[in-house]
């Protein structure tokens, strides 16, 4: 039969390996991997997004300005003066299309999309952000500027990408 000190010094050993295993789970993202789904994921056509029928106008608006990015070119900055640019790049691109359907006032840098809205996935909008790069999956669908070869003016992509030092965020309701 254990000690009281031996049963002390175990259950403090055990809460130790779940507080770390809790902890890591907390740091380490999900990559992003594009799973199509039926009437909840949105397709694309000539590198337009499509929506998926079921998805609510939120998430179709998000879509179409988007769209509205795709075909523009990658600069560093663009999107930050003013939410209409030429060019845009990654946090750019991100706060134009919170901004087109209304959850966000004025463009925001990776770094501080961070601490957007609420905390982990959304059910139809997820933003990830790092401190230096952003992008957000809507209906699925990857909307980015970056990963790969060089960098790219925003398009929709379906390639997986690592999240490794994202946070993951997404707007109220959504």
């Amino acid at each position: 039969m254990l000690s009281f000190t031996s049963r002390i010094q175990r259950l403090a050993r055990n809460f130790a390996h779940v507080v770390a295993f809790v902890l890591t789970g907390c740091v380490s993202t999900p990559p992003y991997v594009y799973h199509y789904i039926p009437g909840r994921t949105a397709t694309l056509d000539n590198g337009y997004a499509l929506a998926p029928p079921a998805a609510p106008l939120p998430v179709r608006e998000a879509i179409d300005a988007g769209n509205e990015l795709v075909g523009k070119p990658y600069r560093y900055g663009g999107g930050h003066q003013n939410f209409f640019d030429t060019a845009y790049d990654c946090s750019g691109a991100v706060s134009y299309v919170l901004h087109s359907i209304g959850r966000m006032n004025s463009p925001t840098p990776s770094k501080e999309l961070r601490a957007y809205a609420e905390g982990g996935p959304g059910r139809w909008i997820t933003v990830y952000a790092s401190r230096g790069h952003s992008f957000l999956v809507v209906a699925g669908l990857r909307f980015d500027t970056g990963y790969g070869a060089g960098e790219h003016g925003p398009q929709w992509l379906t390639r997986s990408r690592p999240a490794d030092e994202f946070v993951v965020r997404h707007p109220n309701g959504l």
